[in-house]
């Protein structure tokens, strides 16, 4: 098992980094004992409360990159406080990382109450993933009955691999404005359709459509 020793202090004053070091002691310890292979030692010197940590930054992006999967702490306080700590957790456990801390010499055991906001959190999550899909769904049903026919844009259908694709189809980003449709759900067709675009994109597009009409007709 590969893990990620995360040690953490609130500020920089002498006597907190000779606390990291004891923390990066204690963890090593507890890797060899459970037979971890260790990563690596990563260290911030940040408070719990505040989620821009350079080093939790560093752990995220390895567990989403790399082989990793436990992250070991001195106790949960070490991953945050309040919110940051619900927030950072959630994070780990959703991408199969096991929490392992010297307090519970073992898995991470949460209270009740945390673990209760944890489920609700990943509960809210599922529900939005599916609204978005469902968006999407409706999206490209409506526009397709109102006349948007994505082959029309698709060069090299039958070699998916050499497909190609107009960068941003800003006719149908009209017709499907003037069909009545949002500007977020112009956006979810279209990424349906396999344009790599924002709601952002497709009301700037839309803008400078008008723009430059409103120009041409002077």
């Amino acid at each position: 098992m590969r893990a990620i020793i995360y040690c953490r202090v609130s500020t920089k004053k002498e006597a907190q980094e000779t606390s990291l070091e004891r923390q990066e002691e204690e963890l090593l310890s507890l890797a060899s004992r459970k037979g971890y292979e260790v990563a690596a030692v990563i260290k911030d010197q940040v408070s719990g409360y505040d989620l821009d940590r350079p080093g939790m930054l560093d752990v995220l992006d390895m567990v989403k990159k790399e082989q990793i999967d436990a992250v070991l702490i001195q106790d949960e306080t070490r991953i945050g406080r309040g919110n940051a700590k619900i927030a950072l957790l959630h994070c780990l456990f959703k991408e199969g990382i096991k929490v392992y801390s010297i307090a519970d010499d073992g898995e991470l055991q949460l209270s009740e109450s945390d673990s209760m906001v944890i489920q609700i959190v990943s509960m809210v999550e599922e529900y939005q993933r599916k609204i978005h899909n469902l968006k999407i769904k409706r999206g490209m049903k409506r526009a397709v009955e109102n006349g948007f026919r994505p082959e029309n844009n698709l060069k090299n259908r039958g070699n998916p691999a050499g497909r190609e694709r107009k960068e941003v189809p800003v006719e149908e980003i009209v017709r499907l404005r003037r069909n009545e449709l949002t500007f977020d759900e112009i956006a979810a067709t279209l990424r349906g359709f396999g344009y790599h675009v924002s709601k952002a994109t497709v009301h700037r597009r839309f803008k400078e459509y008008t723009e430059n009409a409103e120009n041409e007709s002077e």
